[in-house]
């Protein structure tokens, strides 16, 4: 029901005013030239933490032959060539616009490129799979690329969250459970399947590519304005065509797709060394019937959480809210599995007290857990100016009678949130922490 009133909304939508020009597609994707381009919101990613991430740092080896070594001077007859030579249904042109995002990968981006070759290992087989299953072109797998950065918790300013940045309606009306526990947006495997099904819908109504990607970014609503305003017959335009009726940040999203595709597959020509697994990463999947916390499963097991955190990114704070009525399914390395299955009774029964959710409460009792910093590596790599104003805050508790705690800020949360969790105001943490701003950032 949903799909037909989408299409309906568009069929509308498309209905060119009449007697309008329509532009040389052929010659427009080749010629055209922008000096005022907008790179987008992945192309400011913290590289350095990317690059030191846990699953970096256990899983593969990065060849540091992209900071050794510089970029290699390409001339556009080669870069129109290589782009020609990739075994892509999707048109990739060559122009200026491209060469820039290229350009862009290639020159400042190389330590990012050499951060999502390592994560490509985990996160591309997922993807390819899903677009396998639903018959789409393969080369889409790189779309989360540039949509993400391959983070599967990042969160644009608008909201956009996960792998493939979906906003919280188009997550929501696609099937993906979001509430304050559990948000599927960052689930590699169901994310995947649900932005596919949606790519798959949008290249049904536009049958173009690169109409259907853009839509991807910015909404059906906007190319569809795109199209009447480019007037025409709607079925003659692609994302050229109606380029200069798009918002400056649609602009480069077909560019930096093309961008993409070139970069990771070439990216060796330009002196930024493939990334090696130091072991595989094997997974498999249980099913969990219980409300569980990763702490649970990591002390049992013997597990980190951090590597749960990796595997399992839609449990935003560490905890299963499982049910009979409602399992969800843990990701965990496969050799893991069967210790699971043999280990589940003990694993809920491993400080049960503990982690089981308060359903009464008198005034002055203390929760059963204290808010702690995510892991005990992050509480010992504290950098000495956090400790001395932690040891500052606790002398000031220790004089007011007041208990003091840390709090580390976590993707998608902000002061009000955080207030909430302590029963204090959003005024009352700004005070304390000597904050100017209603902004908080994630790990502060």
């Amino acid at each position: 029901m949903k799909r037909i009133f989408l299409s309906a909304i568009i069929a509308t939508a498309l209905t060119a005013p009449a007697g309008a020009q329509t532009k040389n597609v052929l010659d427009l994707k080749e010629t055209i030239t922008d000096q005022s381009i907008v790179y987008p919101e992945t192309f400011e990613q913290d590289t350095r933490k990317l690059l030191e991430s846990w699953y970096l740092k256990n899983y593969t080896t990065t060849d540091d032959r992209y900071a050794r070594s510089g970029d290699v001077e390409v001339s556009d007859k080669v870069l129109k060539q290589r782009l020609a030579a990739m075994p892509t249904i999707i048109d990739m042109p060559f122009n200026q616009i491209v060469k820039d995002y290229i350009k862009r990968y290639t020159s400042k981006g190389r330590a990012q490129v050499a951060a999502i070759l390592g994560l490509g290992l985990y996160y591309t087989p997922i993807f390819e799979q899903a677009l396998e299953e639903a018959g789409l072109p393969l080369e889409l797998k790189y779309l989360p690329v540039i949509e993400s950065g391959l983070n599967p918790n990042a969160v644009s300013k608008h909201g956009a969250t996960g792998l493939w940045q979906l906003m919280l309606g188009t997550g929501k009306g696609l099937g993906l459970e979001v509430n304050s526990l559990v948000d599927e947006r960052r689930d590699p495997y169901l994310s995947s399947e649900k932005a596919v099904s949606y790519l798959k819908d949008l290249y049904e109504t536009y049958g173009d590519w690169s109409l259907a990607i853009a839509a991807y970014n910015c909404g059906p609503g906007s190319v569809n304005k795109a199209l009447r305003r480019a007037g025409g017959d709607p079925k003659s335009h692609d994302f050229w065509s109606i380029y200069e009726y798009l918002s400056p940040e649609t602009r480069g999203y077909v560019p930096m797709f093309i961008a993409a595709n070139y970069v990771m597959t070439y990216h060796n020509e330009h002196n930024i060394s493939p990334v090696l697994a130091t072991k595989p990463l094997i997974t498999d999947t249980v099913a969990v019937n219980n409300r569980l916390h990763f702490n649970q499963i990591s002390e049992v097991l013997d597990i980190p959480v951090d590597e749960l955190r990796i595997l399992n990114p839609q449990f935003r704070a560490d905890i299963i809210p499982a049910s009979a009525d409602h399992p969800y399914y843990l990701i965990l390395p496969s050799q893991q599995v069967h210790a699971y299955i043999v280990s589940e009774a003990e694993i809920l029964a491993h400080d049960a007290d503990k982690y089981a959710p308060r359903t009464t409460a008198e005034p002055g009792d203390a929760p059963a857990v204290a808010y702690q910093p995510a892991t005990e590596e992050a509480a010992r790599t504290e950098s000495a100016e956090e400790k001395e104003v932690a040891d500052v805050r606790r002398s000031a508790a220790e004089a007011t009678g007041r208990t003091a705690v840390t709090h580390k800020v976590i993707a998608g949360e902000t002061i009000s949130s955080i207030a909430g969790q302590y029963g204090c105001t959003a005024a009352d943490i700004k005070e304390w922490n000597n904050l100017r701003r209603n902004a908080v950032r994630t790990g502060q």
